[in-house]
């Protein structure tokens, strides 16, 4: 579980409002602002080439770090390649130390950052000036450390920057944004002109011609390059590429990415010294390159992380993970914010301090959607997680639910049974539990909980398994332990839609949990246990097609099956045999009916009007439905237009939509119940918008979200509903 310190810093951000409101103001104009300055453009194609250029550099680093020293010091400059932090610092400071540099000016540099420079310049008596507007002000506030990797100041509103300004002038500055402007160009204008010293990071190093790429929407840097005539240069060796013409598609999405602009203010590319006026007269700038390791060429020889190196530090993930929006960077404990901070994190610092980090990704992929470098972030999490696990072990809660419970489907579903029958003091007759007491009270804040079946979907399949003549088809159904044990209702309605399509539905009696609480958790060893036996039970149906109704299941036997279970002569091969058949039920539905709006056999099929049953009784008007795209179906599966399709082609069905429909809604499995604080105010967000759509009914194809959005309109009190699009099919051909 996560550490004691980490939980205070949630708490402490989720309490603070100014940062909340600053972060989603932001988040909100970028998702509009990245939409229109990549309009037109192949975004598809675009991070294809970057991801090609990065993977290879990242191959190559040994090689390209010789050819980019050799052409540096052909013009006359220095480069020194530093194996870790302490190598780097100490190397700056000899250089100070030999001009009787006191005082030096820096750009923003994340590198400088995660080698903790300033601390250490400042115990060997050299001042470091932040001149970067973000970073300055940062730096006027002790202890205070970035949140974000492209706008470190992001979290402040400018009443706070202008109580900073008047702490520091020892006057009265008013939060007026121009007018602090001006303040902070008046103050550091003078340290640019006395520093020794100018230090800076860069975006691209091109191996081919020396060259350093430097993008800013600020003067400061290129003053701290121009100005001092010392320029230290600190460039992460994942800052290579080959050629300079890969700077191009670089250059083309690091701003539209990082803030929504088309190209940012000021592009700087630096081939050696250059020269400069240094108070005797013209002469020219000393030029030092530092080259950081720093645990990046173990990453790079790291088959699985390797892909990480692609980052070209944009920080798109994090402007719309929505985790980040709650609890900034600032929260992560580290240099590196985000699910792609974590993985930094792991090598650059280390796997204990990665460990809490990475624990916050909830897992909606919206990050690896908007990666202009193509990395699978959260799939590179969960991986990041497993080695966690293998290194500290589970906790010991986890350890009990997952090994002693879910590994054993069996007695899970003996306790499950047990649950319903014993659970009527806290459900109270109703389908609810409002109210858990004592410390599981965070457990029903903000949502109710699901009351689990009375009688389970495994013990009603023999009255729907109702053989047909002529089969179109002949399906196993995959349920779920949601399905199953706490909306078996979900189950009998997707047997009645595929049986009024013709085709034979089986409940293979054998099926167990999926694993996909295993692997979120890391439990790689639970998740390949539970693969194996659900395949073994899945074999033995015979079926054509496997169907599911919950897409977190459908890509855990489609993915993560044969994934778990590759390189395993046995289990390899059968694995993949399963998931080839793998059919999530609203894709099956659509390819079955081909798009009609109600099936063959139906009284519609004969032109007369029919209403979704009880949903919509005849003879009332139409429905307003809105469609909530769950995480899974919509970012790994692709099937959101095919919902919407089935679900348009159905009379009496209004689909309206909803403000950020596919936004997550907070559930992620456990993590609703590890991280209930941060659950529950996405929850809220998503329940607002669903709100201001006006729909009577939510339609979603995940029993997860499902769960998630009845809990928390019941808290509501609302009389919206939420149903499963197989359980509206159904009732629409009633």
């Amino acid at each position: 579980m996560a550490g004691k310190e980490f939980r205070r810093r949630i708490h402490r951000a989720l309490n603070n409002a100014s940062l909340r409101g600053a972060l989603e103001r932001f988040a909100d104009a970028y998702i509009i602002s990245r939409e229109q300055v990549y309009a037109g453009r192949d975004f598809a194609a675009l991070r294809e080439r970057i991801a090609a250029i990065k993977a290879g550099a990242a191959g190559r680093y040994e090689e390209l770090a010789e050819q980019f020293t050799r052409a540096v010091e052909a013009r006359g400059g220095k480069v020194f390649r530093a194996k870790d932090a302490a190598a780097a610092r100490e190397y700056i400071y000899r250089v100070a130390k030999e001009h009787g540099i006191t005082d030096i000016v820096k750009s923003k540099s994340f590198a400088s950052e995660e080698i903790h420079l300033n601390e250490f310049l400042q115990e060997h008596g050299i001042t470091p000036h932040e001149t970067d507007l973000a970073e300055w002000i940062l730096q006027l506030m002790p202890g205070e450390r970035p949140s974000h990797m492209v706008m470190p100041a992001i979290h402040l509103p400018k009443e706070e920057v202008a109580r900073v300004f008047s702490r520091y002038l020892g006057e009265p500055v008013e939060p007026d944004i121009k007018n602090m402007v001006r303040i902070a160009r008046r103050e550091l204008r003078k340290k640019f002109l006395t520093a020794g010293m100018g230090i800076s990071g860069a975006n691209i190093a091109v191996a081919e011609t020396g060259t350093i790429v430097i993008c800013t929407n600020e003067g400061n840097a290129r003053l701290a390059t121009t100005v001092p005539p010392v320029h230290v240069a600190i460039v992460g060796y994942e800052k290579l590429v080959p050629e300079l013409k890969d700077i191009v598609p670089i250059l083309e999405a690091l701003p539209r990415s990082g803030t929504g602009q088309p190209i940012t203010s000021y592009v700087t590319m630096i081939t050696g010294p250059v020269p400069a006026w240094l108070g005797e007269g013209e002469g020219i700038k000393e030029l030092h390159v530092i080259l950081l390791d720093n645990g990046r060429t173990r990453m790079a020889a790291d088959p699985v992380f390797k892909e990480a190196l692609q980052c070209i530090r944009c920080a798109s993930c994090t402007n719309v993970c929505p985790v980040f929006q709650l609890v900034s960077g600032q929260v992560y404990g580290h240099i590196y914010s985000g699910g792609i901070g974590s993985i930094l994190t792991a090598f650059f610092n280390s796997l204990e301090d990665a460990a809490d980090p990475q624990s916050l990704c909830i897992g909606c992929r919206r990050c690896a959607e908007v990666c202009p470098a193509k990395i699978n972030i959260p799939d590179l999490v969960l991986k990041l997680r497993e080695r966690v696990v293998e290194k500290q072990g589970l906790s010991g809660g986890y350890r009990i639910a997952l090994r002693g419970v879910v590994a054993k489907p069996e007695l899970m579903h003996t306790l499950l049974r047990a649950a319903s029958r014993l659970q009527g003091p806290v459900t109270c007759g109703r389908p609810f539990i409002r109210h858990l007491p004592l410390f599981f009270s965070s457990f029903t804040a903000g949502r109710s909980l699901p009351a689990i079946a009375g009688k389970p979907l495994r013990d009603r399949v023999k009255d729907l398994e109702r053989p047909l003549s002529w089969p179109r088809l002949r399906a196993a159904f995959y349920s779920g332990c949601v399905i199953d044990f706490v909306y078996p209702e979900i189950g009998e309605a997707v047997y009645k839609v595929l049986g009024r399509e013709g085709v034979q539905v089986t409940f293979p009696r054998g099926q167990a949990c999926c694993g996909a609480p295993a692997i979120y958790a890391g439990d790689r060893e639970t998740a390949v246990k539970l693969a194996r036996q659900n395949i073994a039970a899945l074999e033995g149906a015979g079926a054509e097609v496997i169907v599911t109704a919950c897409p977190t299941c459908a890509v855990a036997l489609k993915k993560d099956f044969p994934g778990l279970l590759a390189g395993d002569p046995a289990w390899e091969g059968r694995a993949r045999a399963i998931a080839a058949k793998v059919k999530d039920f609203t894709e099956l539905v659509y390819e079955l009916t081909g798009g009609r709006q109600e099936s063959p056999g139906s009284p519609a099929g004969n032109g007369e009007k029919q209403h979704p049953g009880e949903l919509i009784p005849a003879g009332k008007q139409t429905v307003k439905v809105t469609y909530h795209d769950s995480c899974h179906f919509k970012r790994h599966l692709g099937l959101d237009r095919v919902a919407r399709e089935v679900l348009k082609g159905r009379q009496g069905i209004e689909l309206v939509e909803m403000r950020e429909s596919d936004r997550c809604c907070g559930f992620g499995g456990s993590y609703s119940i590890k991280y209930p604080e941060i659950s529950r105010p996405i929850l809220e967000r998503k329940l607002k918008n669903i709100m201001d759509s006006g729909a009577k009914l939510v339609a979603a194809d995940c029993p997860g979200c499902v769960l998630q959005l009845r809990g928390g309109l019941d808290q509501l009190g609302s009389d919206v509903e939420v149903k499963h699009t197989a359980e509206i099919l159904a009732a629409s051909e009633e």
